[in-house]
């Protein structure tokens, strides 16, 4: 047995036994029709979209679609996921950029598929997507936004987020960037929510990794989202040793054979257990005609596993990766650093 499978088995040892923080039994995650025990969310998409609308927090209001207009429009993208094995989609759509829970529930009710919501906010575009008292609230009232949404639904609608979802620019973290991480680990603390932050590259992925882990909070409840976007593959191993996950989500059939080098690489080092794959696909836009062009959700299922199979990839991997992976990471549990 080499070191990189003596490693990967170590860890899915240390995994079942519940000896490593956050992985205990599994426990719950939240839909937007309620709890759900994570061992049957089943084969799921971790980074999706059903709508987006790119106005600027300073323009949005859910005024600008009709939720009508856009479940006829959606419905049918969400009800082809069952006749592919999936059964629940994460949406990534963040607050000030069109999240729409009651859309979300509805479109669950109607189609079976579960679906989660998140709360948080997003930092990325240089903030253009941020409200205004983004800039002048401290870390600790943000958190109390965020939280509250756990404990009270958001808004009126009673609908619970299912992790946190922020973003950064892709250079070194500003401090407004630094706050929003600092924020979502205080809201990871009262809440045991996944944190999930629109990154790209190694380096501020790391730096909020540094944060996450000075104010106690364990990697393992930090997705390195967008991480196809860094270029040297052996960061990857740098984080994924930490514990954070790594989340490819932009799978297109352009670009099949570069996701498949990105997965080759993990596997080789013993870090597939900690990958998350996605299309980041979708995207209902307000303003556009009949809502723009809809991207479906049927290249990983049609394409992308029977490339991972002629690959040298088991079913048992496949099993991990769109199954047993997402189940653990989007988990409602507080992932601690021992003492806190």
């Amino acid at each position: 047995m080499t070191m990189k499978s003596f490693r990967c088995l170590l860890f899915l040892t240390v995994l079942s036994s519940g000896l490593l923080p956050g992985y205990g039994q599994v426990p719950e995650i939240m839909t937007v029709r309620g709890p759900l025990p994570a061992e049957q969310m089943g084969r799921s998409l971790i980074h999706e979209h059903l709508l987006v609308d790119f106005i600027g927090a300073a323009e949005i209001t859910d005024s600008r679609w009709d939720r009508k207009e856009v479940v006829q429009q959606v419905l049918p993208y969400v009800e082809a996921l069952p006749e592919m094995a999936i059964r629940t989609l994460v949406s990534c759509t963040p607050a000030y950029l069109g999240r729409d829970p009651e859309l979300l529930r509805e479109l669950s009710k109607r189609t079976g598929v579960h679906i989660l919501t998140n709360t948080g906010y997003y930092g990325a575009v240089d903030n253009k997507f941020l409200p205004a008292h983004a800039f002048s609230s401290t870390a600790e009232t943000l958190a109390a936004i965020w939280t509250d949404e756990w404990e009270n639904g958001i808004g009126e609608t009673g609908i619970k987020p299912g992790f946190i979802k922020i973003g950064v620019n892709s250079g070194p973290l500003s401090d407004l960037h630094r706050k929003l991480i600092a924020a979502a680990g205080i809201t990871h603390k009262r809440t045991g929510l996944t944190i999930a932050s629109h990154t790209g590259p190694f380096l501020p992925a790391k730096q909020q990794v540094d944060l996450l882990k000075a104010s106690g909070v364990h990697p393992t409840a930090f997705i390195w989202v967008h991480a196809q976007n860094e270029p040297l593959l052996e960061n990857y191993s740098l984080l994924a040793q930490e514990g954070a996950w790594i989340s490819l989500d932009g799978i297109q059939p352009s670009n099949l054979e570069d996701y498949l080098k990105r997965l080759v690489y993990l596997k080789e080092e013993g870090w597939l257990q900690q990958v998350l794959i996605s299309h980041d696909a979708g995207w209902y836009r307000p303003g556009e005609p009949d809502g723009g062009e809809f991207r479906d959700f049927s290249t990983i299922g049609t394409q992308f596993v029977p490339l991972l199979l002629q690959n040298g990839f088991s079913e048992e991997e496949i099993d991990l990766l769109l199954v047993k992976n997402p189940a653990r990471a989007f988990a409602i549990e507080k992932r601690l650093l021992t003492g806190e």
